[in-house]
């Protein structure tokens, strides 16, 4: 589900991927629900490529929202993250991963995190997984079969049309005379 799930930098909040055009693609934000363009130009990150450090090895960010919706009961985390102190978010984030790299994430990841999971909740998105449900794959990225196979015939059949003009150019079959 994370993967059809956008953050872009320079705007609030979480954008959920509708479609794709050229140059660009069309997304939802999960608050209010207005659609809007977004370019190359724009940075857009899928929360499924976001990983927190541990100590060990990094914590992709689906099994650490996972962990704070357990920890919470799948409801809107009690902490305000616009007024907690550092030490009260180190402190939370602790408490969800015992082995956060204390020097790595910074207070600011852990508020991003914390707003992140506030918007999937009240989106009503509980399921963090990486992996797409069989019906969430986008159309616009997959062509039905007669389509691919309709244009294999057309690029075929072009090529051909242009290797026998050639060799009627060249052995004179078929050319004006004049």
């Amino acid at each position: 589900m994370l993967k059809n799930i956008l953050a872009i930098t320079g705007k609030p909040g979480l954008y959920k991927l509708i479609s794709n055009g050229n140059n660009m693609l069309i997304v939802e934000s999960l608050v209010d629900k207005k659609r809007m363009p977004t370019y190359a130009r724009d940075k857009i990150i899928s929360l499924a490529d976001v990983s927190m450090f541990t100590m060990d090895e990094d914590l992709p960010l689906s099994e650490v929202l996972t962990r704070v919706g357990m920890k919470e009961g799948l409801k809107v985390v009690g902490l305000d993250p616009k007024k907690a102190d550092n030490d009260e978010l180190r402190a939370y984030f602790g408490s969800v991963v015992e082995n956060f790299d204390r020097d790595r994430v910074y207070p600011s990841d852990i508020r991003k995190l914390i707003n992140w999971y506030n918007i999937l909740i009240g989106a009503g998105i509980t399921d963090f997984s990486v992996e797409e449900a069989e019906g969430e794959e986008l159309k616009a990225e997959t062509k039905p079969k007669e389509e691919v196979k309709k244009a294999a015939v057309k690029n075929t059949a072009v090529k051909t049309q242009k290797k026998v003009a050639s060799a009627s150019a060249k052995t004179g079959v078929g050319a004006k005379k004049g």
